[in-house]
């Protein structure tokens, strides 16, 4: 590619990395290369215009892991998002109090402060504002087992604030809320991860582990946990009775 451009190789690289921003001159002699029609010019424009705007994790940057950081604006840019989380509600959908017992609880493995806490749960609420209230919003679809129903993070009241909440959020019409119920089959062993397709990039999967973080992004392996999230959709409760069964946990939760 760097010599049909008339680019020299480590240019291409950096633009490829992330390290260099490209110029609109940069973008529309790629898209020429590549036969990109208008339509793909117009998007691509409209992605560089805003990689200048500063995004807003960008304030926790000291507080949050490198890897997150990066998934977080990967997340910014999905069209689509989906979700399997086997031990607990996922982020997106957490209230403050369980977001705060939630990464407490990693307090005696993973060394963060009270203020770190204090900023961590200050992010999490900020990236659902972003996510979840943008004019745009994605396509999210979140598939749970339903341990991280039953599994305890606080007080009973903050267990049943947080079903209530689980509710609520899966009447928003670009979120679907689904249940793997435990006396169901249970298709595939697997940890969490999130599937992202970003407009104007591959998609990848995101993969969180204790201390560090991993993207997938080599296609056959997206498109293997692309299968596995649709092999467990269709074991998973639909929409209507995961709600009936969030709402029989949330009666369970009585503080």
């Amino acid at each position: 590619m760097a010599a049909e451009l008339g680019w020299s190789a480590s240019k291409v690289s950096r633009i490829e990395a992330s390290k260099t921003m490209p110029s609109a001159e940069d973008v529309e002699s790629m898209a020429k290369l590549y036969r990109a029609g208008e339509a793909k010019l117009d998007e691509l424009f409209g992605l560089l215009r805003d990689a200048d705007q500063p995004g807003w994790w960008e304030d926790y940057q000291n507080v949050l892991p490198e890897e997150y950081t990066r998934f977080l604006g990967l997340e910014a840019e999905a069209e689509r998002e989906r979700n399997w989380e086997p031990q607990l509600v996922p982020g997106l959908l957490q209230t403050e109090d369980y977001a705060r017992e939630v990464i407490q609880a990693a307090r005696g493995i993973i060394r963060i402060t009270h203020g770190g806490v204090r900023s961590r749960v200050e992010a999490r609420v900020e990236r659902q504002r972003a996510v979840l209230h943008r004019p745009d919003p994605p396509m999210l679809s979140f598939i749970l087992d339903e341990s991280a129903l039953m599994r305890r993070y606080g007080e009973p009241s903050v267990m049943r604030a947080q079903m209530e909440h689980l509710l609520e959020m899966s009447m928003l019409p670009q979120v679907s809320v689904r249940v793997l119920a435990l006396e169901g089959f249970h298709p595939i062993g697997t940890g969490a991860f999130i599937h992202l397709r970003p407009v104007g990039l591959d998609d990848v999967v995101y993969l969180e582990h204790l201390y560090t973080a991993q993207f997938v992004e080599d296609r056959w392996r997206v498109a293997g946990y692309e299968t596995a999230y649709d092999d467990i959709a269709s074991h998973a409760l639909d929409e209507d009775e995961s709600r009936v069964l969030i709402q029989r946990r949330a009666m369970q939760w009585r503080p």
